[in-house]
């Protein structure tokens, strides 16, 4: 819809993500986008609750950020612990079994993003009925796909249980190590199911390689812009989702910093704050705030990266690289396909892992070194690259606490995508659901976890107003959270 002198449209929330944003939208008396801006609108207090808690507490009470990934926060901090208590050498059943509960959350974690919440999109196109726009629709219109992804995401829940001891929430990571090795018999249940999930794995990869390649016209001119790109890599350069150092390339594959070590994160990066949103926006102490920013996850992780350590996901890596002439991915859009090529990764590491003696040794936890004051530590979530930070003081108990949560380094390249779509495909427009989307698209693309930052109850329907000059509503349109 569009009035003349209108001057602002607000999405609020932002569908299909975990938690709860919106998007301003500035126009000026010509309709066309002056800006446009994400905002997460409550406060996320983690960094503050768990002030004056004992250290040992720190891995199941930061996991309650997020029912979506709480393995990365339970995992990240117990690597932060482990240098507490001078243990972060694990033993290789504790080191493996913590590898093995982390690649069945990023199994679980991607097939509910691409087949829960970005394949309506992909499936029945930006524009198409949002009635039909969401997973029931899918399962109506694709019931084997969306059985296949409900399945997948289950198998990775399991992985999950049986290392963690349940699905959500669990307590298998303690100081220094684990607190249960796997048994045959789960080991052995997990095996029956792996030779179906593989091959799910790799029709997933597949369907998100056959969209992008389809649509190249629309993924490279969709918000689509340079961009610095951060992940771990293993010391040989290889992609390593749960330990390495930190490596940060520039738009072109220059490394800005390579194999830096976790407890030197503040050398590198910088967490500016900006009056209008509650998450901060990091940027690369060595560019500064403007040129800094930086991407993180899948997009970033394989552009990152030298090579992945499976074959398969590999081979499929090199095609994905291949689009962007073997420089790193600037394709927002990109992200789904690299989503599943770490799906892959993640089945296939899952069964080597299975096939590890170690995961039934008896030595679960790494003795006690000297105690220090302090512990960092970084993991590759599945939305990106995650940074715990903690102090405590004599009596072990935390006084200071800084979580960069991987949605919060995305945060900059959120902001400008969402510009970038509106400017695209607002100017000048009537105003309609299906347009309104574009931009939800372009913020999903980046699977943003904005229930580690924000907290709501309730239904929460999507509000779009249209104001005049004088900031009066001249219109306004409301589709309910149940539609």
């Amino acid at each position: 819809m569009q009035v003349n002198g209108a001057r602002r449209i607000v999405i609020e929330p932002v569908t299909r993500v975990e938690g709860h944003g919106k998007v301003t939208i500035q126009l000026d008396e010509a309709g066309k986008v002056e800006r446009a801006r994400f905002h997460v609108v409550e406060f996320r207090g983690f960094e503050r609750f768990i002030l004056g808690r004992p250290y040992w507490e720190l891995p199941v009470a930061v996991e309650r950020l997020c029912g979506i990934c709480p393995v990365s926060h339970h995992l990240c901090a117990a690597k932060a612990v482990d240098r507490i208590v001078g243990a972060e050498a694990l033993t290789p059943t504790a080191e493996k079994m913590r590898r093995l509960m982390h690649y069945g959350q990023m199994l679980q974690s991607h097939a509910l993003h691409f087949f829960y919440l970005a394949s309506p999109d992909l499936l029945f196109g930006f524009d198409s009925d949002p009635l039909a726009r969401n997973v029931l629709g899918v399962a109506a219109k694709h019931p084997g796909l969306a059985r296949q992804g409900i399945l997948m995401r289950k198998f990775g829940q399991e992985v999950i249980a049986a290392t963690a001891g349940r699905r959500i929430h669990g307590t298998g990571a303690m100081p220094g190590g684990i607190n249960k090795n796997l048994s045959l018999a789960e080991r052995d249940a997990l095996l029956r199911e792996l030779p179906r999930v593989c091959e799910w794995a790799v029709a997933s990869v597949k369907i998100a390689r056959d969209y992008t390649l389809a649509h190249l016209a629309l993924v490279g001119d969709f918000a689509a812009f340079p961009s610095n790109h951060l992940s771990l890599v293993r010391d040989d350069g290889a992609m390593d989702l749960y330990d390495g150092g930190l490596r940060a390339v520039d738009p072109e594959g220059r490394t800005i910093f390579d194999h830096v070590d976790p407890e030197g994160y503040l050398d590198h990066i910088v967490e500016e704050v900006r009056p209008w949103s509650y998450m901060k926006f990091p940027f690369l102490r060595a560019l500064g705030p403007e040129h800094g920013w930086y991407r993180v996850g899948p997009l970033a992780r394989l552009s990152a990266c030298d090579f992945i350590p499976t074959p398969l996901a590999e081979a499929a890596r090199r095609e994905w690289k291949g689009v962007s002439g073997g420089k790193p991915s600037q394709l927002t859009m990109a992200y789904h396909w690299a989503r599943m090529i770490e799906l892959l990764h993640a089945v296939e590491t899952i069964e080597e892992l299975l096939n590890d003696p170690d995961l039934q040794g008896q030595d679960l936890v790494a003795p006690p070194g000297p105690r220090r004051r302090e512990g960092i530590a970084v993991i590759e979530a599945p939305r990106g690259t995650l940074f715990h930070h903690y102090r405590v003081d004599e009596n072990d108990l935390v006084t200071m606490a800084n979580l960069i949560v991987s949605t919060t380094s995305n945060n900059e390249p959120i902001n400008r995508a969402v510009c970038s779509v509106a400017r695209q495909f607002l100017d000048g427009q009537e105003i309609t659901e299906g347009l309104l989307n574009h931009v939800e698209v372009a913020i999903r693309a980046y699977d943003p976890c904005l229930s580690c930052a924000t907290h709501a109850l309730g239904q929460m329907p999507l509000l779009v107003q249209v104001l005049d000059a004088t900031g009066q509503v001249v219109s306004s349109r409301t589709k309910e959270a149940n539609e």
